[in-house]
């Protein structure tokens, strides 16, 4: 089997012991989904790039990229693609506010460490983010299947 493979960039914003997630919307899922800000990289876009880009869409707050902090990647089998999920350290000042008019993201939220995994439902994301917070030197995660499959709103 091909599969179509799709490049994801993530920030981790970290304040007062709290990262910054965004709930964002599919249309095959009835709740918003918990993430790190971030989102598909673009052709002839570079990842940190991307993460700007994403960040500012999802959030209005302007990044500015650190260091890789780990990489992650899923099979989606049954809608046949491949992720690969790279997590940037982003520093911004500011607070978060959601678009207006964008569908896609709807929240936001300062969550500390210890509420994390609560918030977090989808595991591809939660147990790298997880697993990377509590061992710095984990820095990738593989995952054979993704357990989820997301409908983006824009695709083809």
């Amino acid at each position: 089997m091909t599969f179509a493979r799709v490049h994801l960039a993530t920030g981790i914003l970290e304040r007062d012991g709290a990262l910054l997630l965004v709930a964002s919307r599919y249309a095959n899922h009835p709740e918003p989904l918990w993430n790190l800000p971030g989102g598909r990289q673009r052709d002839d876009e570079l990842l940190e790039q991307t993460v700007r880009r994403e960040f500012l869409e999802e959030t209005s707050l302007d990044v500015e990229v650190g260091v890789l902090r780990y990489v992650s990647e899923s099979y989606d089998r049954a809608a046949g693609v491949h992720f690969l999920c790279v997590a940037f350290d982003v520093r911004a000042e500011g607070e978060p506010r959601v678009p207006p008019g964008d569908a896609h993201a709807v929240a936001h939220a300062w969550i500390p460490h210890g509420s994390l995994a609560e918030r977090l439902r989808v595991a591809v994301v939660r147990e790298p983010l997880l697993a990377h917070l509590a061992d710095p030197c984990r820095r990738y995660f593989g995952f054979a299947e993704a357990g989820v499959t997301i409908d983006f709103a824009d695709a083809p």
